[in-house]
């Protein structure tokens, strides 16, 4: 499992935050930045899948250092 930090383009919405369920949300004007624990390569793709289809655009997706 390896942590990783997505930036993405302006606020989320109540139901995007509801969608990402416990990854952590945190506003940095003027993007957000979501992290979490991914747990393979298919579960990342699977995250950007999900973000894009709500409509977010994807600045960047990268590991944290731990």
């Amino acid at each position: 499992m390896t942590r990783y930090e997505f930036r993405v383009e302006g606020r989320l919405t109540q139901e995007a935050r509801t969608a990402i369920g416990d990854m952590r949300v945190t506003e940095i004007a003027p993007e957000t930045v979501i992290d979490g624990d991914v747990v393979d390569e298919s579960h990342l793709h699977g995250i950007i899948v999900q973000l894009q289809t709500l409509g977010i655009t994807v600045v960047s997706a990268r590991p944290v250092p731990e």
